[in-house]
């Protein structure tokens, strides 16, 4: 790695840093409003045009970075979500060493090859074939792509961190995890033996899914650089005119997206991650034909009931659940302050959402992480920044349509098929339930008089009327469920409340006994 190299690189960046940090600095106090948002979509450019110019991995950190709430303002994000993952092609000439090195002679291989790229990526290029009379495509990975991928991320290695520091420093934290997270994806993307993987464990999980069509992988001609699948045309999601031209309901399509992107979410362990729309087809019946499955997220299911509890969290209006929720997804740093973070989150659902609560929308879930994430040190764990991406990206194909369509009550279908809000609610009163018990084991530590009087005094206590023991005991029980309540109350109100009612309940009960 020269270091030419890196100040080139170095000066081109500096210039976005220097605009981003006055930018974030300004959109953090005003909370979003009364910005000239002319400025900021004027930088947000130079910022894309700049990602693009240095070529194929800053592309796709571009990418990457269109979902990350916690770092940039909104109109970068709207104008990164922008960056299509297309680079101009090598020709032909230096691709077919590649294919002939991993499989063979491609006239051994294939009855027929087009010469001509049908897709440029920034990783690799796509070409069609065929294949034993029938059409398939042949994704080959760009030559020197390894190469320039290490030179790259060893240069980011060194400018990402300074460069969010010198913006705001709480971002460390949320450079050094995004810039791993990136690094470990880019490395799994250009592994095409993990892409086949990954869409033939999608492919599995949604076998039988209504117009849903993914593409067979033929093992025998792919490898580590080489991906041969079969062939599975279509029109582009985002084609409004000619998908009209198709008579496709554009209505249902969008809804269709949604519960196929959220039911790998929710009902899986995988799901596609990068549902751009590029990636996405459309068949004339309407089905759905998905491509490149090499970003995938994983997640298992205790991260996926958190995930749900931060939903009915913000769908509910309940900041103190919200916070909670989030600090058991790993979201929060250690130490952080939760008073500060709650009134933040409080202040943002009221801002967007008033008291139509049903309404809110993925948008609204992404303006709540912008304006509410950027003002605090909050991290985001691989898989859940995968999650956001996602969203973001099926927000932009929604709005692309501009269809009658309510994101709520798409998800709240797939919550009730699967059973899973009832999973999440039972989650939460078990997590209510242990912090009741450690509330109460703190009501009683803050009272040790009370213990030492009852070891001082069991002697008293064994001639005294059973009746006068029971209330004393009940006294003590009820005294620290009551306390204890009182501690959970700031965190779950139900939960709280139902403590209180009680501890009221187990005194009477203490009288009662008594007077027998």
């Amino acid at each position: 790695m020269s270091k030419f190299h890196t100040i080139r690189t170095f000066l081109k960046l500096m210039p976005v840093v220097f605009a981003l940090r006055k930018d974030r600095r300004e959109w953090v106090r005003k909370q979003g409003k009364n910005v000239d948002l002319n400025r900021y979509k004027k930088n947000a450019r130079r910022a894309l045009k700049t990602f693009i110019s240095l070529g194929p991995v800053y592309i796709k950190l571009g990418q990457w970075l269109s979902s990350r709430a916690d770092i940039l303002p909104q109109p970068y994000l709207e104008e990164l979500a922008k960056l299509q993952d297309e680079v101009p092609a090598e020709s032909f000439d230096k691709v077919k060493p590649i294919i002939e090195k991993d499989l063979g002679p491609l006239d051994q291989n294939f009855d027929f090859v087009d010469t001509n790229v049908i897709s440029g990526a920034s990783l690799g290029q796509v070409y069609k074939a065929k294949l034993q009379g029938k059409d398939v495509i042949i994704k080959v990975k760009r030559p020197g792509i390894e190469k320039v991928v290490e030179e790259d991320i060893q240069v980011l290695k060194k400018i990402i961190p300074f460069a969010m520091k010198f913006v705001d420093p709480n971002l460390r934290y949320s450079a050094e995890a995004m810039l791993s997270q990136f690094i470990e994806t880019i490395h799994e993307e250009m592994d095409y033996r993990i892409e086949s993987k990954n869409l033939k464990a999608i492919k599995k999980n949604m076998e039988g899914y209504p117009k849903l069509r993914i593409p067979s992988v033929i093992d025998d001609r792919s490898s580590q650089n080489i991906l041969t699948m079969e062939y599975l045309p279509g029109i582009k999601i985002t084609n409004v005119k000619a998908l009209d031209e198709a008579g496709i309901d554009r209505e249902q399509l969008v809804v269709r997206a949604h519960k196929v992107f959220f039911t790998m979410l929710l009902r899986h362990d995988l799901f596609h991650a990068d549902p751009h729309p590029g990636n996405i087809a459309v068949a004339n019946d309407g089905s759905l034909i998905l491509y490149d499955f090499g970003m995938v997220g994983r997640l298992d299911s205790k991260t996926r009931l958190k995930l749900i509890r931060l939903y009915l969290a913000l769908i509910e209006k309940e900041p103190a659940r919200t916070v909670a929720a989030m600090d058991d997804l790993g979201m929060l740093m250690p130490g952080f302050d939760r008073n500060i973070i709650e009134k933040g989150i409080a202040l943002s659902i009221q801002a967007f959402h008033g008291t139509k609560v049903d309404r809110m929308e993925v948008r609204a879930l992404m303006d709540l992480a912008n304006k509410t994430m950027s003002r605090f040190p909050f991290k985001l764990p691989k898989h859940l920044a995968l999650y956001m991406r996602m969203t973001s990206i099926l927000e932009g194909i929604y709005l692309t349509h501009k269809v009658n369509f309510r994101f709520i009550n798409v998800l709240q279908n797939i919550l009730e098929e699967e059973n899973i809000i009832r999973d999440a609610y039972v989650e939460e009163l078990k997590i209510s339930f242990n912090k009741f018990v450690k509330s109460i084991d703190s009501a009683i530590a803050i009272v040790p008089e009370i213990q030492q009087f009852l070891e001082q005094n069991k002697n008293i206590q064994a001639n005294r009327p059973k009746s006068r023991t029971i209330l004393l005991s009940g006294s003590i029980l009820s005294a620290a469920v009551f306390v204890g309540s009182t501690i959970l109350y700031s965190t779950n109100y139900l939960a709280g409340e139902i403590g209180m009612i009680g501890s009221i309940v187990i005194m009477g009960i203490s009288v009662m006994l008594k007077e027998h």
